[in-house]
């Protein structure tokens, strides 16, 4: 067996530059001539701007221009536009234009309303303290409950109910109908806590204009520099993208934060042109970051199961709240989106109705974070079932068993029109249950509680939809016959470079070692629409699957020629062409040299070896999984101490273990911190106070047990290789398990409800009788 070939847990080929310090983020990149940039931000959550006067700035040492949006307004540049659910075929919606500097009114703090550059980075920052703006404080909402409330004050003035937009789904009347005949109901209402990405690598940019072409060069940190390309050059440049080259070099962490063009990105860009040429660079300070970033979560839902009397579910009822911040900002509509196509979940449910509606705050613009939206439909099915089990006496693992979509039902299509291609959820949550040594609970808990601690056990139960949009990927063989692949899609810690050059080298017998990769520059790559979504290998991986195999079809008459046989006697193997019945061959980089020949080349043939190769997410894949967690609780202070954690998870064909049990580890951690730690805080003037790693918590290896892992392969029908995602899987399934355990925990006390993040505190209050609300059931 190839032990680069696909499924080899082989190390990731990109990490001795990254441990050792050699990695080239942008943050890293000085070009001769630059300035630095700092953006002046928005004190205020709800003002309009009356004033700025800019002189003692623009008088101060070493600045070099100063720019608001009266410069914005007088260079006619345009801002930001987001996709609405209109331009997915959805209702029409309240679109807000996202300028890169506000002009009139300031919305959130953290909006942007001036940017000023100087020689040093120290310049730029002592004359921004320097500009006198005169606000006129207006009412401001940060509740997303209370911004639609009657009467509260208007985001827009256009948006009147603060509503961007509203989406439904399912069958009322067939709902309605479901819970009037059930023999039990459960509600709740739950709270997933708005949280921040806080990549490794903050936000960076560097604008460079070229005044000979006309034409401009951005450095940044993002996911997909096509998309950040389309944005900024149609949005505030009001230019063709062929004048704009985005080149994102290593990324450290993206979480979907990343996704999309920023004010920056054309801040530096803009600046540049009025400097003349001169590179503007742009890196916040962490804090400024908090107030920058798109943050994730973020919503208030409230659902409902009807079930009859063995606890089988008749019907779902869900109405969520997505505050959208300031603005509807990038692809923020998928996160509703999602909550409502995927709120049944793994379960056989015959009615949903659903309705997501998306809500304006004097808030940071909320955008996609790693799950968007999969995390948060997944928490509430997940709560209510552990709910029902409740109320009716039955086993959580029980009810779920009776509910699951069975494996024999595969293609199944839910009430939300998702069609789920394939998954075997009884056989997963067995093998879960197993690894979580399930049954061997009842004595861990027996020594928990000689110790004073309280002991309980949760499980969580998720699907998620994976991959979306078409890509583009491309294999190029040069003169000596070395091979590179360049990347439409954009690995910002996932690995691509080592898998990719894994299937690769097993497909084409090309030698590991020697592939080269490119990805993240529109200079050299022809078009991708990067990472996001788990989406690489389904159709990244697919699309390269084709390229190589056109790259095998383009090389067979050049084989046959030189070997003076009919290309109908060529079979390719193990990275040569043979003539079939014959020792003859010859390898694959020989036949690609060939088609470099300076002189006599046969006309057939085209000069260079190359191929392209297209893949769409139509339809996508669903990858699931089971998690089961184990907490211990200290009553005496409501310190939750993860005990155990257990995770099986469907991803299809696994291409590389060990980097998909990375990521999966990855996605819990990030799922443990929001269901027990991290929280974005606004006071009730829109004040951030959670604005630094001093005031939200973060978590840290040593809050975590050995993670108990186990991949488990359904191959998915819906592409070629059969893969299904896994980036997102573990931002998925922590959440529920978590919270599970802590009320199953906390059950003997009589709480059956709490908020995430359970911190001390709040666990504390619970046990000492405040702050405790206890669901609706009848």
């Amino acid at each position: 067996m190839n032990k680069f070939g696909i499924g080899q847990p082989v190390p990731r080929l990109e990490d001795p530059r990254f441990i050792t310090g050699r990695g080239r983020f942008v943050g890293d990149i000085d070009l001769p001539r630059q300035c630095y940039g700092v953006v002046v931000m928005s004190p205020h959550a709800h003002a309009r701007i009356k004033r700025i006067d800019t002189a003692k700035a623009e008088a101060a040492a070493g600045v070099v221009v100063v720019l608001t949006g009266a410069d914005v307004e007088a260079d006619k540049l345009g801002g930001l536009v987001p996709l609405m659910p209109e331009d997915l075929g959805g209702p029409k919606g309240y679109r807000t234009l996202r300028p890169i500097l506000a002009s009139n009114k300031v919305r959130a703090v953290g909006d942007r309303v001036a940017f000023v550059v100087a020689e040093t980075l120290q310049q730029a920052r002592d004359a921004a303290e320097l500009l006198d703006i005169d606000y006129e404080p207006l009412p401001a909402v940060v509740n997303v409950e209370d911004a639609v409330k009657p009467g509260a004050p208007a985001v827009w003035d256009e948006a009147q109910d603060n509503v961007a937009f509203t989406l439904t789904m399912g069958d009322k009347e067939a709902t309605d109908a479901a819970f009037a005949k059930a023999v039990h109901v459960v509600s709740l209402k739950l709270n997933n806590t708005r949280v921040i990405a806080n990549t490794i690598e903050p936000r960076a940019a560097i604008g460079v204009y070229h005044p000979d072409s006309d034409g401009y060069t951005l450095y940044n940190t993002c996911q997909h520099p096509h998309v950040s390309r389309a944005f900024i050059a149609a949005g505030p440049l009001k230019i063709p993208e062929n004048r704009l080259r985005v080149i994102s070099p290593d990324v450290g962490g993206g979480f979907g934060m990343k996704n999309g063009g920023y004010p920056e990105d054309a801040l530096v860009l803009w600046a540049s042109r009025r400097c003349g040429g001169r590179p503007v660079k742009w890196v916040p300070t962490r804090s400024e970051a908090f107030l920058a970033d798109s943050h994730g979560r973020d919503q208030v839902v409230t659902g409902a199961l009807a079930l009859d009397g063995q606890g089988r579910i008749l019907g779902l009822r869900v109405h969520a709240l997505h505050s959208m911040g300031s603005h509807v900002f990038e692809a923020a509509t998928v996160v509703p989106l999602s909550v409502v196509r995927l709120s049944p979940g793994v379960y056989d449910i015959a009615a949903v109705h659903a309705v997501a509606k998306g809500v304006l705050t004097n808030t940071a613009p909320t955008a996609p974070y790693r799950g968007a939206g999969r995390p948060e439909a997944t928490y509430l099915i997940e709560q209510l079932l552990d709910r029902a089990a409740g109320v009716i006496g039955l086993d959580p693992v029980e009810i779920r068993r009776r509910n699951f979509i069975p494996a024999a039902a595969m293609p199944y299509t839910t009430q939300t029109g998702m069609t789920y291609d394939s998954g075997d959820f009884v056989h997963v949550m067995d093998q879960c249950l197993k690894l979580a040594d399930w049954n061997g609970f009842p004595e861990r808990a027996a020594e928990s509680k000689k110790n004073g601690k309280l002991r309980g056990r949760g499980l969580g139960y998720f699907l998620e939809e994976a991959a979306l949009l078409n890509e583009r990927m491309e294999l190029r063989f040069d003169p000596s016959g070395a091979l590179t692949i360049i990347a439409g899609t954009h690995s910002h810690g996932q690995g691509h470079h080592t898998v990719y050059t894994q299937m690769a080298a097993e497909w084409l017998g090309v030698p590991f070692e020697s592939i080269r990769f490119v990805q993240g520059d529109t200079g050299q790559v022809l078009f991708g629409r990067g990472t996001k979504g788990s989406r690489s290998m389904h159709v990244g991986g697919n699309a390269l699957k084709r390229a190589a195999d056109a790259i095998i079809e383009k090389a067979k008459p050049m084989a046959a020629m030189m070997m003076e046989a009919a290309a109908g006697d060529i079979e390719f193997k193990d990275g040569s062409f043979r003539i079939v019945g014959t020792d003859r061959a010859l390898p694959l980089t020989e036949v690609a040299k060939a088609f470099y020949r300076p002189v006599f080349l046969p006309p057939q043939f085209d000069l260079g070896l190359e191929s392209s190769g297209t893949f769409a997410a139509e339809p996508p894949n669903y990858p699931n999984g089971c998690h089961v967690c184990e907490v211990e609780i200290d009553p005496q202070t409501g310190v939750v101490t993860l005990a155990r954690y257990a995770a099986v998870d469907d991803v299809g064909k696994v291409l590389n273990p060990l980097l998909c049990e990375g990521q999966i580890h990855g996605g819990v951690a990030q799922g443990v911190g929001q269901a027990l730690m991290e929280r974005i805080v606004f006071d009730i003037e829109g004040q951030l106070v959670t604005g630094s790693f001093q005031d939200y918590a973060m978590p840290r290896a040593d809050d975590f047990p050995e993670l108990r892992s186990e991949l488990t392969e359904v191959p998915a029908r819906t592409n070629p290789l059969g893969v299904k995602g896994a980036g997102e899987a573990g931002a998925t399934g922590a959440p529920p398990a978590v919270i599970s355990a802590i009320l199953d925990a906390l059950k003997p006390l009589g709480i059956d409800h709490i908020d995430m993040p359970a911190t001390p505190d709040r666990v504390w209050a619970a046990i000492n009788g405040r702050g405790v609300t206890k669901a609706a059931a009848e």
